[in-house]
């Protein structure tokens, strides 16, 4: 069995796109039929993110955590009890390609690690592009990267319990798995196969994660910019 974990905070205007798509990806010819089974951590959750979840046909659990190390971890321990042999993670702002898990699965690695990309740059408004033409400077959208994004990370059930899975951290979570990971010699296959569209959202839900570093990246132009502007001297 595959096992797809979501973590979620407050998510009831994204997460039916999420699981839409992770539908599909679980009926990928490649895939031989083999069962997927998809679980949506809700995190401190006050909206309708369990209800659409359920609608979709998702396991739930819920935590009062607010801390994505824990909700990632709870969520793949239990597709672990269900027999997973592959644990694939994703975020509710996302939205994976058709050939994901397949994709994931083909590498045949111990961990995959893949990239983001960013369709609509609208919720930055006067800066969307900015942050664009940035993304597009600085980000590596190729094999052999060496990007770790929860939005679009899977590994094996055997090396995710030798390393003690996911630590609860309120931010890195991912980066420490993979590190763990790497240190144990397990083969990381950094690959741009798995596609997955992301958010480029303004909110962000873990202090330092994609949204954070968005975020960073503008102030960053920004103050780039101001610095290039030539110096007026007022007369006296």
């Amino acid at each position: 069995m595959i096992g797809i974990v979501i973590p979620a905070h407050n998510e009831e205007q994204l997460i039916r796109s999420c699981l839409a798509a992770v539908q599909r990806a679980a009926q990928h010819v490649a895939l031989r039929g083999e069962r997927v089974e998809t679980v949506v951590v809700l995190d401190a959750c006050t909206d309708a993110t369990c209800a659409a979840a359920t609608a979709a046909g998702a396991m739930t659990l819920t935590l009062q955590a607010r801390n994505v190390g824990m909700a990632r971890a709870a969520g793949a321990q239990a597709m672990l009890a269900r027999g997973a042999r592959w644990l694939a993670f994703t975020d509710a702002d996302t939205v994976v390609s058709e050939g994901w898990l397949a994709s994931q699965l083909a590498l045949e690695a111990d961990v995959v690690c893949g990239t983001v990309c960013v369709h609509d740059w609208s919720p930055h408004g006067a800066n969307a592009e900015l942050l664009k033409v940035h993304f597009s400077e600085t980000y590596s959208d190729h094999d052999d990267h060496r990007h770790v994004h929860g939005a679009n990370l899977g590994v094996s059930a055997e090396a995710y319990r030798e390393v003690g899975g996911f630590r609860h951290l309120v931010c890195g979570e991912d980066q420490a798995l993979v590190a763990a990971l790497v240190a144990a010699g397990r083969e990381v296959a950094w690959s741009s196969l798995p596609r997955v569209v992301t958010s480029a959202r303004v909110d962000a839900r873990a202090p330092g994660g994609f949204a954070g570093a968005l975020l960073n990246a503008v102030a960053q132009r920004l103050a780039e910019a101001a610095a290039s502007l030539p110096t007026v001297v007022a007369a006296t």
